[in-house]
């Protein structure tokens, strides 16, 4: 069947197609104003440029094939981030901090969830060149208020920070194996295994893993935190940033979660996750990734976000289809053609019935153009 799309592919038919398109327009014209410039880098390069920097979190995710010209293998990109990140190092190569934004295709080899598309459209900011923590709140800031532009404010954005689990993991001696199946556990937060996993491990290391699932919530569970875990340097490092946070952002929902580890491999300071009423996963996602373009020649300081628009705009509350006119033929009659062209000036849908067309099967029309007193104007159409 020539008409069947590969499973999670699917078309974006005109409603759902105009509100991405939308809100794309409405958030990128906040990260314009917000000092960040757009990007558009291409969908496929070589794979082992997309996956610099990205450690093993992306390799599974990646589409791959052979260049025919070159005789190198080519993927197709699953994540913008990696390829914002070559274009700050190398292509621009700036002495101070950039801002760049981005909003486009990725393509997944699985999809993230069984409500998620394997062709996201991945909207999002990066800040390069600052590692002070005012440019992670300058990001925090930056998603909650995307969110908000884009009709689904955030009801929670949790906190993380992959610096605790990556101190406790080098202060036990985990080996790679343990560490690598110690952290798949705590990501989906399964006990029973986590226990069974740390069971050899020395205390108080041991009961720190165990403990991290547990450490979730406000502002308070920072303090639990403090007293609970070990006292590393780079665990009260961790706590201070976080508190930090909390302080400049009294506004915004945040709380915290110690076991949010995702994109360990990628990131390595604070990471932070955005839910929005009744969807059970994140609908953006961002943290610090120093360093990641040192493969293309600068490490340098970064932080930023993405989120899938085609999810976001799935969210949203919907609003009324905007209407259209339905107008004559207006090719015979200069003015009728110039009220059509005068209203589509003021931004409204004008729809030309062909010769022989009595109605159209595109946009709504709720108004029609009439001839009265050798003038054209609008007349309410009637619907039984």
């Amino acid at each position: 069947m020539n008409w069947l799309l590969p499973e999670y592919i699917a078309d974006a038919l005109p409603q759902e197609a105009a509100r991405i398109e939308q809100l794309r327009r409405s958030v990128l014209d906040l990260f314009r104003v917000h000092g960040y410039e757009l990007v558009m880098p291409p969908m496929l390069e070589y794979l082992d440029s997309l996956l610099t920097g990205s450690g093993s979190d992306l390799t599974l995710r990646t589409f791959k094939l052979v260049d025919q010209l070159s005789g190198r293998t080519l993927g197709l990109r699953a994540d913008i981030t990696p390829q914002v990140a070559r274009i700050d190092a190398h292509l621009l190569n700036r002495q101070g901090v950039t801002r760049l934004c981005y909003c486009d295709s990725v393509l997944h080899t699985l999809p993230a969830s069984q409500a998620s598309s394997r062709e996201p459209i991945q909207l999002g900011a990066e800040l390069y060149g600052f590692a002070g923590i005012e440019a992670d709140i300058e990001a925090i800031r930056l998603l909650a208020l995307a969110l908000k532009t884009a009709g689904t404010p955030a009801s929670r954005i949790d906190i993380g920070h992959v610096g605790v689990f990556r101190a406790l993991a080098h202060a036990a001696g985990l080996n790679a194996d343990t560490e690598t199946k110690i952290l798949q556990l705590l990501k989906v937060k399964d006990i029973p295994s986590l226990h069974d996993c740390c069971a050899k491990i020395a205390e108080p290391y041991r009961s720190a893993l165990l403990r991290l699932p547990e450490l979730y919530g406000g502002g308070d569970i920072l303090e639990s935190a403090a007293r609970e875990l070990p006292a590393l340097p780079e665990i009260a490092t961790a706590l201070e940033t976080m508190r930090q946070l909390l302080s400049a952002m009294p506004d915004l929902p945040l709380s915290f979660d110690f076991a949010d580890l995702r994109g360990y491999h990628y990131h390595n300071g604070v990471v932070f996750a955005a839910y929005y009423p009744g969807f059970p996963s994140a609908i953006a996602l961002g943290g610090r990734y120093d360093g990641v373009g040192k493969n293309f020649g600068r490490a340098r300081p970064a932080t930023g976000f993405s989120m899938d628009l085609r999810e976001v705009a799935r969210l949203a509350a919907s609003e009324k289809p905007a209407c259209a006119i339905l107008a004559p033929y207006s090719a015979a009659d200069p003015a009728l053609a110039a009220r059509v062209a005068i209203l589509r000036e003021q931004g409204e849908v004008v729809v030309e019935l062909l010769p022989g067309e009595t109605h159209s099967e595109g946009p709504l029309c709720d108004r029609r153009l009439v001839e009265y007193n050798e003038q054209w104007i609008t007349q309410t159409i009637i619907r039984d």
